[in-house]
């Protein structure tokens, strides 16, 4: 990152992904109808509560039988505690409300869940992230552990660290999930992109979290 973009990102009066979460904070006290519960009604009006819940996802969700992610527990709770249809994946109201969430841990070190189910899709995303795949025959540790620091087609190659998501992209002139920038690197190798929601995504998510133990949550992010 340039220090431009740094700054950006430092200042909440500069950062652009502020738009977003001052929608998501709206969305959090609104209720979705007359006879539904706004997010605040369980959880408080001004998210405190939500301090460090972003830092632990993806994790293993008991009512879902499954690892989802924090968009996902989103959605769960829209339709089992609202009474509400989900967020569309990728949406604005829900990378509002996600970047809201994700705003109250911001400073605390990403801290993945230990329960086993959850490390076990994590080991899975491990085995994903170094796998080959795609046209160009390359895997994501290629890249963000034998080439960071290093520039492709201009760009200088990371390492990796999921931490600062939802983020604004330059990019892309808006806000964006993790799993819209796994499904460009996937397109970028000519491999089969999945859709959202797809638990290989899921997997992947789950092991860059661990990857990015102890680093501090940077929600919502900018990136180039």
């Amino acid at each position: 990152m340039s220090e431009s973009t740094r700054a950006m990102q430092r200042d909440d009066t500069q950062n652009p992904a502020m738009l977003w979460v001052g929608d998501g904070e709206a969305l959090w006290l609104a209720k979705p109808s007359a006879d539904g519960k706004a997010c605040a009604d369980c959880h408080g009006g001004d998210a405190n509560g939500m301090r460090g819940v972003a830092a632990g996802y993806p994790r293993f969700q008991q009512q879902a039988g499954r690892v989802v992610t924090l968009g996902q527990r989103i959605n769960l709770c829209r339709e089992r505690h609202q009474q509400a249809s989900p967020f569309k994946p990728e949406s604005d109201e829900l990378l509002g409300i996600e970047s809201y969430v994700a705003m109250q841990s911001r400073g605390m070190p990403v801290a993945p869940a230990q329960d086993a189910r959850t490390r076990d899709v994590a080991a899975d995303g491990r085995a994903l992230f170094h796998r080959r795949m795609g046209q160009l025959n390359l895997s994501c540790a290629q890249c963000h552990d034998s080439n960071w620091g290093r520039r492709l087609a201009g760009a200088s190659i990371p390492q990796g660290h999921a931490n600062a998501y939802p983020i604004y992209r330059l990019e892309w002139q808006a806000v964006g999930s993790l799993q819209r920038r796994l499904r460009n690197c996937l397109s970028g190798v000519r491999a089969e992109v999945p859709p959202f929601g797809d638990q290989d995504l899921v997997r992947l998510e789950a092991y860059l979290a661990a990857r990015a133990a102890g680093m501090p949550l940077e929600s919502p992010g900018v990136r180039p």
